[in-house]
């Protein structure tokens, strides 16, 4: 019978494993940016030429695929499709479906079930989300510009373009599953946070272009000379953005932790049960609230962009872009909303009130049973409420430095963006801290 475990720690570049691991990230991850360079197939290359040189009309959607969307590539669509599937069952399993709870309860196979359901669920969104893309392609400005006038354009046209940018997201589901079986960390994760790194480059040749680098005029004169004041800005800037990561990573690992005791306490050590607090992280929904928001806000104007120059397009801008002022405050209205709704959905206090009771567990000063449940609840919506605090500041912060600073559209690092990338980057160094670790068990004879 083991007494005991200590846990010896390796240094990282010792370590096969983890290099072998790390190998093949990069491996996967080199193999999904090549597929950046794969245009469309029919589409005029002046079209591609013109929308690599105007803003993307895809805003937030095109930083996660690493410019691909906007870059009309084979895999424009990535891994967004499979996420919001997932975030779908995820919802369909509050008792909307009866079916799919029952799944969720029956283990790894009810698991397996609902990953199924997740990736045909996430190719039917494939596919709908390409079809719309290239009919609005077709339908807007430009028109048949967007493909090549030498090919007749039809039905068939379409669907096997929407045909094809579902096969991207197949691929890229692929991939994702590689990266988590072989690779390090969460293939999905992975996937997006390789995406939001792909702009960085281009956010910092903005920011270098406009405020470190003169203008000139056509014959090379220069125009506009760099005045300290740019200088200034640039590193504003830069200092404001390193501020902001600081506070993601500290907000990030914040957590509140209720205290748990155990009616046998003796009984509960030799089980295992060393644990004495319920930890709640302060950001329970993570980034889904700002998705949900920047979506449903980016569709309206998206279809504006599409339809070109009108009144509807003036209104629709209006009232659902962001950076303006009913648009942005419908932001902020929508990312509360749903930080409370995910965040119940994600931790349900009658069903961890009911856990802690089957194991004879119970919240010091608190009753079990329904008394344990309506605690859990009031301290939840306290957190929430200061988590959805956090999550509006940093979604809009890059708003209010475009403002302030008028910066270039490229510049979308901080937002939600920016908490992917920290929480990926701290979920990654737990497991390589854990691939590290090495545990040595003393028995009775040892």
């Amino acid at each position: 019978m083991a007494r005991g475990a200590r846990i010896k720690s390796k240094s990282p570049l010792a370590n096969k494993k983890l290099w072998i691991m790390i190998l093949f990230t990069i491996l996967f991850l080199l193999i999904w940016r090549l597929g950046y360079f794969i245009h469309l197939p029919r589409l005029d290359s002046d079209f591609l030429f013109r929308s690599r040189e105007s803003d993307s009309l895809f805003g937030f959607l095109d930083v996660y695929s690493g410019g691909a969307l906007s870059n009309y590539s084979v895999l424009a669509l990535g891994i967004s499709p499979y996420i919001t599937a997932s975030i779908v069952v995820q919802l369909l399993q509050m008792d909307i479906v009866p079916k799919l709870k029952e799944w969720s309860e029956e283990g790894p196979a009810g698991k397996e079930k609902l990953n199924q359901l997740t990736k045909y669920l996430a190719l039917f969104l494939a596919f709908v989300q390409g079809l719309t893309v290239i009919v609005s392609l077709s339908i807007g400005p430009g028109g048949d510009a967007v493909y090549n006038p030498a090919s007749h354009n039809n039905a068939f046209t379409y669907v096997f373009l929407a045909l094809v940018m579902t096969g991207g997201t197949s691929f890229c589901l692929w991939l994702s599953e590689k990266i988590t079986k072989r690779g390090l960390g969460n293939g999905s994760s992975m996937l997006i946070v390789a995406g939001i790194l792909a702009s960085f480059p281009k956010m910092v040749k903005d920011l270098i272009g406009d405020y470190l680098v003169p203008k000139t005029a056509s014959d090379g004169v220069i125009t506009t000379p760099v005045s300290g004041g740019d200088i200034a800005t640039f590193i504003g800037v830069i200092l404001i953005l390193i501020l902001i990561i600081v506070g993601v990573v500290f907000m990030e690992g914040a957590q509140r932790k209720i205290p748990i005791q155990y009616a046998g306490r003796s009984s509960a050590v030799l089980s295992g049960r060393r644990d004495s607090s319920l930890p709640i992280k302060l950001n329970s929904a993570s980034v889904i609230p700002v998705i949900f928001a920047s979506t449903l806000l980016s569709i309206p104007t998206t279809i504006a962009n599409f339809i070109g120059a009108g009144n509807a397009q003036t209104w629709l801008v209006r009232i659902f872009s962001s950076t303006k002022p009913i648009g942005f405050a419908l932001y902020i209205i929508l990312i509360y909303l749903f930080s409370f709704f995910y965040s119940f959905l994600q931790i349900n206090p009658d069903q961890i009130a009911e856990n802690l009771q089957k194991q004879n567990a119970y919240i010091p000063g608190v009753r079990p049973g329904d008394e344990t449940a309506s605690y859990i609840s009031r301290v939840l919506f306290k957190i929430t409420m200061v988590g959805a605090t956090y999550l509006t500041l940093v979604a809009i912060i890059p708003i209010i430095l475009s403002w302030i600073f008028a910066l270039p559209p490229s510049v979308q690092i901080g937002g939600t963006g920016l908490i992917i990338v920290v929480g990926v980057a701290l979920e990654t160094t737990k497991q390589i801290k854990s691939e590290t670790e090495e545990k040595e068990y003393k028995g009775l004879l040892s």
